[in-house]
């Protein structure tokens, strides 16, 4: 058992350092635009509250975090030219970039839970405040 979750962390890390690694060969210019745009719709999609199957759904609802997620960074990056992700593995491996970008990223997902709880309490309040 213990053999098993130590695999699953390694899986975990690396695909949070491909992660990282995909955001900064988004940001190269030499990155071509339909590897930028897959690569933007991958990574929304994984800091996405919203998922294409729900997880509440028993076993395949963790499918698409399972399956779906690696499947798309590994696309991506096989989009992405070789030398443009060997600068971006570089980058993803700096301490201090990988802080700001941790950083970054939670910013936005607080940014987004904000939004998404401002238009439930918007909405909560209109429906309790209405007068039919």
């Amino acid at each position: 058992m213990s053999h098993l979750i130590d695999q699953l962390k390694q899986k975990a890390k690396h695909l949070k350092r491909e992660t990282t690694a995909l955001y900064f060969a988004y940001r190269d210019p030499r990155t071509p635009w339909y590897a930028r745009a897959f690569s933007a719709l991958v990574v929304a999609y994984l800091f996405s509250p919203i998922d294409l199957i729900p997880d509440f759904i028993p076993i395949l609802g963790y499918l698409d975090d399972l399956v779906l997620v690696p499947l798309g960074i590994h696309l991506a990056l096989k989009m992405i030219p070789d030398e443009v992700m060997a600068d971006a593995h570089k980058s993803a491996d700096n301490p201090i970039q990988n802080k700001a970008i941790g950083l970054v990223f939670t910013i936005l997902i607080l940014c987004v839970w904000a939004l998404i709880l401002f238009f439930i309490i918007s909405a909560v309040y209109k429906l309790f405040t209405h007068k039919n």
